[in-house]
Order: C-alpha cells, then structure tokens, then sequence
C-alpha cells in the first residue's frame, strides 16, 4: 500500500515549544483523525505539510513529494477553520479565480458541489453562515484532481446535521481508494465516526499512531470502587477518576478481571485520559 503523506523525524523549535521529531504515514485510501490538546503541535504540523514553516529537522512528503511545488498543489485540497476567500466574492467569481489556478479545475463539479450544498449563486460571500463557507471550501477542495485533503477544524462551529453532511462527503471522497484524508478536529465523536487512523500529538509530541479500531480494541473504561481499581496492575492502568458513586478507570482489556464492570472507550475518553496521565 503507497502513503499519501510521510512525516520523518519533523521537528520545529520556538521558545518555549518544540514539536519533537514526528514520525507517522498516511495509506491512500484512508482518513486519519489528528487529535490533541490546544497547543499540542497539530497547526504547527500542518504547516510544516504545507511548506508554509522550515523544519529545523526532518520532513514530509505528500504524494511521494517531498515539497509542496505546483504540481503537489493541483491533488491538493486545503481546507482551513476560516473560509479563506474574499468576502465580496460570490460563487462565480470563486469559480473563475480557481479555475486559472487549477489545471484540473472542473467549473461543472464545482457548481455540482454548489447545488448539493445549496449555496446561494448570486451572494456574495460575506452573506453566508458559517455552514456555508466550510461547504464552499470543501465543494473548492473537491473541483480539481485533489488525491490528499487536509483539513483543519473543518467541522467547528457546525451543527450536527452539518458536520453529519461534511462526513459523508469524506467517506465518498476516498472510495476510489486512491485518495486520502488528514482531519484535524477537537470533535473527537466525527473522528471516531469518519477515521481509520488516528495520530495523537500532546505537547508537541507523538504519543501514538496507529489504526483507529485496533486503539480502541486495547482499552475499556472499568467501573469498580475506587480501591479495587488501584489494586489492578498499574501498567495497565492509564487513569482512575473517583466519583461520588464510584470510580472509573481507562485500562487495557487485557488486564480486565473476570466479572468487573465495564464499557468500551470512545477516542475521547482515550485521548483525556492519557493527557490527564501526562500532566
């Protein structure tokens, strides 16, 4: 299986933050869910993607590219938390201007995406919600020969009718299993519906990257009291937090006795508790 995005060894120092030697891939066909904290790295990453930053260390190669020259950008879609575009332009000027920009511009896929997500033809930017810019972005991203999509946030600030719609457009996206998606998002439930990946970056480092369902195959939230929970084997322990009426603790389900009480973990509980652990 080809990757779509490579990261080796990606390291970006500031005062006071480093993002400390990143390394993870991407298969084509795929959607990978990027999660952490606010000031994990994850922007900083994307930029580092995106030739936007230097690298002190390391590197990324998106579509067997290891820069972002005019030939990586015609296959690939940027989708950022802001619109992006100008606010007086209305559809057929955002048409006419990416369609210079683009080889591979398709206008009739793109007034396609415009009617399916009801976009207002004659309005000009400025005039649509918030749902509607993140849809002109995304029917922009998907009007050219895009093979990667990164997206950052995309989903932020949109109902949940709305980020529903914006899912489904990612699951057909990668159906040729040629093209892929980066999503980045603090709704971790959209990456656990979407994602079959999932990299998890705190603090500027990488704590993990790996197959969404094999992650949360390893653990299970146990529910016990509080001193029976601190009984079992703290290797396979990554938290405990009591309660009034109990305690819970994210362990692996390997280390799951016989007969204690137990649900599956969602990714935000996997994501939480280990941030809670860190710090």
């Amino acid at each position: 299986m080809n990757n779509a995005l490579e990261i080796t060894g990606l390291t970006k120092r500031y005062p006071g933050f480093t993002l400390d030697h990143l390394s993870f891939s991407l298969p084509e066909g795929c959607i990978m869910g990027l999660i952490g904290e606010n000031g994990a790295g994850k922007t900083t990453a994307l930029k580092l993607m995106l030739g936007l930053v230097h690298p002190d260390e390391g590197g990324a190669r998106l579509l067997g590219r290891a820069a972002v020259d005019r030939e990586t950008k015609e296959h690939l879609g940027v989708v950022m938390d802001d619109c992006g575009f100008p606010e007086n332009l209305t559809l057929h000027d955002v048409d006419a201007i990416l369609s210079r920009c683009y080889r591979t511009w398709d206008t009739l896929r793109f007034q396609g995406w415009a009617d399916r997500f009801e976009l207002p033809r004659k309005k000009p930017v400025k005039a649509f919600s918030r749902g509607m810019r993140m849809k002109l972005s995304i029917a922009a991203a998907l009007s050219h020969d895009s093979r990667l999509l990164l997206l950052y946030e995309a989903t932020s600030g949109l109902d949940p009718v709305v980020r529903d719609e914006m899912l489904d457009v990612l699951r057909d996206f990668i159906q040729d299993e040629r093209r892929s998606v980066l999503l980045s998002s603090h709704i971790i439930s959209d990456l656990e519906k979407v994602c079959d990946y999932v990299t998890f970056l705190h603090k500027g480092r990488l704590l993990l990257s790996e197959p969404k369902d094999e992650l949360m195959d390893r653990y299970v939230m146990a529910k016990a009291p509080e001193a029976e929970l601190r009984r079992l084997d703290p290797a396979a322990v990554v938290g405990i937090r009591a309660g009034r009426f109990g305690a819970e603790a994210l362990i692996l389900r390997s280390a799951l006795p016989a007969g204690m009480a137990h649900q599956p973990a969602t990714l935000e509980d996997i994501m939480l508790y280990h941030i809670k652990e860190e710090h």
